[in-house]
């Protein structure tokens, strides 16, 4: 909504005006805290209310405040405390990107100078006594314990000041979703937070320990990024944290209480499967270096359990390659599932690369069999993944994708005109998951082929659980130049009909072994011919 007041100012009076907001503003942006020169920016300067007219703002120099124009029309909200708050989030997000993770709590919590002191609590009686001495408040706090009747956990209700909450990423390791956004706007049109985050403290051998916060933390980071300084936390006093674990593994996987996207689910049971080992190695009395035993050998031990370990060993290999810190297909790999900036999903990663090449049961040789010659069943198999994964990447991807221009709408902005860089446009076709699941079959086809001209037996379920020669990975590299190079992927004329929405897997399994589409509409000159596409 426009302002009545400043359109009735005269050109020297609205001058006036933006001069004494810079000098109250400190020379900086409302929005983006950063430097805003008078002169440099001149005609780049907007004055906007800082409580929109709409949501009760008044329409005086109170409610003025002065910013980039970018930043202004950029913006996340309306309120233009809360679009800084947006902004500074953002800032944090652009960041981290360069990690290959989101934010979580920790991250902010480091930002607004939270997670600093491990808490000194004395407990007797049925009550909890502690201070926060390291801020000088030295008063002495007594707080009951109560006992949670299904699980029998301690707990107690503690309003702790930020500096004395930290992060729990082993048992949640998720990132901070999109919807932050949406919970900042809602605590600052001053609504209540209606559930407590949930934390745990270790007691058992010490007075001092960390408050750990496992459940809760979208919101927690939206009240302390609005400036929040304390949080009330129901505290579990020496919890079992495997119980932890997997009642937030089940919270966002079999119950659905929690929107967990796949790799989130991955992480959890890949760390599910690490505490597994941890215990049969302690109820079997072994060393923590003894890995004599086989993923048989747990799904037996833990036989209540059965589904549930087979399901946290893949979970572990498919989280180990996803996060390994020389993966570089990850850059391209949208995890929210949307794909409106990357052109892959992680959903297609788990059906193309994981379901073809992951070894789908459990192994009975030992966990550190043959790992001392580099041949271990597991760890090559996520070694080959990870190199073909790269191989992609190289390939396709890398200077080639990007970012800025992202994957949304492309073929109708193709149809509507847009020039676009055909490197882009190839990267882009190349990944939808219909035709990334026939290519990736195709290259199994190679790589098994090559065994069987080598004389090389294997077992078809297992194949990357066997080293590759040297000539098979080359076969791959010349097949990914080949396949890119076709100029299927380049040709704008067949946007709105072959590409033009998705397709099922048979459709482009026709075309690549007709070259006709099912509706026999001519797509490639001849069909794919493998021999000729693994040659220079």
């Amino acid at each position: 909504m426009g302002s009545l007041y400043l359109n009735r100012l005269t050109k020297k009076d609205y001058n006036a005006l933006i001069t004494k907001l810079h000098t109250a503003q400190n020379g900086k942006c409302f929005i983006c805290e950063q430097q805003i020169d008078l002169v440099v920016h001149e005609g780049n300067i907007d004055i906007d209310h800082v409580n929109p007219i709409n949501l009760g703002g008044k329409d005086t120099p109170s409610n003025f405040a002065l910013t980039h124009s970018s930043c202004n029309r950029s913006k996340q909200d309306a309120h233009l405390e809360v679009a800084r708050v947006l902004y500074q989030y953002s800032l944090m997000k652009n960041y981290l990107a360069s990690e290959n993770r989101g934010p979580n709590l920790n991250d902010i919590l480091l930002a607004k100078g939270g997670a600093q002191y491990e808490i000194n609590i004395v407990r007797e009686d049925g009550i909890i006594r502690y201070s926060f001495a390291e801020l000088g408040k030295n008063t002495i706090n007594e707080t009951p314990i109560y006992i949670d009747e299904i699980s029998g956990f301690e707990y107690c209700f503690v309003l702790l000041p930020i500096e004395y909450l930290f992060h729990d990423d082993k048992i949640n390791p998720r990132s901070i979703g999109a919807n932050i956004s949406k919970l900042v706007k809602e605590f600052h049109r001053k609504r209540p937070q209606l559930h407590v985050s949930l934390g745990w403290i270790d007691l058992q051998n010490e007075n001092q320990t960390q408050v750990k916060v496992f459940d809760g933390q979208h919101k927690a980071a939206a009240q302390i990024l609005l400036g929040a300084k304390t949080l009330p936390v129901r505290i579990f006093i020496n919890p079992d944290r495997d119980v932890l674990l997997t009642t937030n593994t089940n919270a966002g996987t079999k119950l659905r209480q929690v929107a967990f996207d796949k790799s989130v689910q991955r992480h959890l049971g890949s760390a599910l499967y690490r505490d597994r080992v941890r215990r049969f190695q302690q109820e079997t009395n072994r060393n923590e270096d003894d890995f004599t035993f086989s993923e048989r050998d747990l799904q037996i031990f833990f036989k209540g359990e059965s589904r549930e370990i087979k399901k946290y060993i893949l979970d572990a290999v498919r989280d180990a390659i996803t996060h390994h810190p020389e993966n570089q297909l990850i850059n391209f790999i949208d995890f929210g599932g949307r794909k409106n900036e990357r052109p892959l999903s992680y959903s297609s990663i788990e059906k193309t690369f994981y379901s073809y090449f992951i070894y789908q049961t459990v192994l009975t040789t030992p966990l550190d069999y043959r790992l001392e010659e580099g041949d271990n069943p597991r760890e090559l198999e996520k070694e080959q993944i990870l190199h073909l994964m790269n191989n992609v990447a190289e390939t396709i991807y890398i200077g080639k994708f990007d970012h800025d221009i992202g994957t949304y709408r492309l073929e109708n902005r193709i149809q509507k005109g847009e020039d676009l860089p055909l490197a882009h446009l190839r990267a882009f076709r190349m990944s939808k998951e219909e035709i990334l699941y026939n290519w990736l079959r195709y290259i199994e086809q190679i790589i098994k082929q090559s065994f069987i001209l080598q004389g090389i037996p294997f077992n078809e379920e297992m194949l990357f659980q066997y080293r590759f020669p040297e000539t098979v990975w080359e076969r791959i590299r010349l097949f990914l130049v080949n396949l890119s190079a076709m100029p299927v992927w380049v040709n704008k004329e067949l946007s709105a009909t072959v590409f033009g929405g998705k397709q099922n897997y048979d459709f482009w399994r026709m075309i690549f072994e007709t070259g006709k589409s099912p509706q026999e509409l001519q797509v490639l000159p001849e069909p794919l011919n493998l021999m000729e596409m693994v040659k220079e």
